[in-house]
């Protein structure tokens, strides 16, 4: 006989909705300064580090390390063109991270090996 199961309730809860995305993007934001690792991310909403990536990774079309990656070249990005730096000075920035503002948001500590 075949049985056909609905996930219960709690296992609805382990999914990534929308509202614990946001806190998970949320996140991200705020520390884009420093390293972020998988287990951190996951841990901001209490699942395992290989689900989140997995269903981060099916809800945004891209990994979490990506995400991160591109949410801080976007934040360089608005730095950079508010900034009043003669642009070679800007180019000394990215060439020498210790005289760059923005290196620490650009180059922060590597990446954990799983993010």
């Amino acid at each position: 006989m075949l049985t056909i199961t609905t996930p219960t309730l709690k296992a609805k809860r382990k999914g990534l909705t929308h509202t614990r995305l946001q806190q998970v993007l949320g996140y991200i934001r705020t520390h884009l300064d420093r390293d972020l690792s998988l287990t951190e991310l996951a841990e901001v909403i209490s699942i395992s580090p290989t689900c989140f990536a997995s269903l981060f990774k099916q809800i945004m079309g891209i990994s979490p390390r990506q995400y991160v990656i591109q949410q801080r070249v976007e934040q360089a990005k608005l730095m950079l063109s508010k900034t009043d730096l003669a642009i070679t000075r800007r180019g000394t920035c990215f060439a020498n991270r210790r005289h760059c503002p923005t290196s620490r948001l650009l180059y922060p500590k590597p990446f954990d090996a799983t993010v």
